[in-house]
């Protein structure tokens, strides 16, 4: 009996702990985006005349993630894998999805994309100003219209040699597999012959769990992957090139599980969709 009391007192103990530098972690985050939205504001005006695209903004804005990875004791950062030598050339980047958190994970990267995103996200005070500042593209979900405007807006952004982000599952996986991929991203990169730039994201789940407030302990990583060119293809080709951008990111992100381990996550019913399931 005593060695279950033990156990019990040692586990309370730990959620307190957790508690305790959750909120922590939540204040450093609160606080660095407040910090950083005028200094996004002020880069945006003074750029807005010669960068169409606000990538001196956008990548102002993603450096709101460093004090975070500094200051928080829960999470632990690593970036892995070459970025092409030019990321104005421009490319559509995907990657999978683990939870909000990947976000934070990839602006680590020294490089500006614009990311589609629930418009729920830009509505926010802040981080949603930020955001807007930066150009990213919002999308309302179920709302097929604004699917399709949000891809405009993607060959847009493109257009002014800025990096689109997508992530094509379309949702977080709640299982072990990745998710179906939807054709929003590669009809975009094939129409626009725009290589793809594939990325795999791991220990993210473990950071933020789904319906859970306190952060997790986790080490948390992402791969820049090889680019793949779609120079010549046309729709026909769009199946294989999913497929192919598929089994690379499933490939390395098997890897990434064996570099740092890997705890099934638990099973949840409730999709939580997001924008490529319906820009696809």
């Amino acid at each position: 009996m005593r060695a279950v009391a033990v156990g019990t007192v040692a586990a309370v103990k730990s959620k307190a702990v957790q508690s305790v530098l959750s909120i922590w972690g939540w204040f450093v985050l609160g606080v660095s985006v407040f910090l950083f939205t005028p200094v996004v504001a002020i880069v945006r005006l003074v750029t807005m005349p010669f960068d169409k695209g606000a990538y001196a903004a956008g990548y102002t804005f993603r450096k709101v993630v460093i004090p975070l990875s500094k200051l928080n004791p829960l999470w632990t950062f690593h970036t892995s894998g070459t970025l092409p030598d030019d990321m104005r050339r421009p490319y559509v980047v995907v990657s999978n999805h683990e939870s909000f958190v990947d976000m934070i994970l990839i602006s680590h990267l020294p490089t500006e994309m614009k990311w589609l995103s629930k418009v729920e996200i830009m509505k926010l005070p802040f981080m949603g100003w930020m955001m807007r500042l930066s150009r990213d593209v919002p999308l309302v979900r179920g709302d097929a219209k604004s699917a399709v405007a949000a891809l405009d807006e993607c060959r847009e952004r493109l257009s002014c040699n800025v990096s689109v982000m997508i992530f094509p599952e379309g949702t977080r996986s709640v299982t072990p597999e990745l998710n179906t991929f939807a054709a929003g991203a590669f009809k975009l990169a094939i129409e626009g012959q725009y290589p793809i730039l594939p990325m795999a994201v791991h220990g993210t789940r473990d950071c933020l769990r789904k319906n859970d407030w306190r952060q997790g302990r986790a080490v948390a990583e992402v791969r820049v992957l090889e680019p793949v060119p779609t120079a010549g293809l046309t729709k026909q080709d769009l199946p294989e090139l999913r497929d192919k951008v598929r089994a690379m990111i499933s490939d390395a992100r098997d890897d990434l599980r064996a570099k740092h381990g890997f705890v099934a996550p638990e099973l949840d019913a409730t999709p939580e969709t997001t924008p490529d399931s319906e820009a696809g």
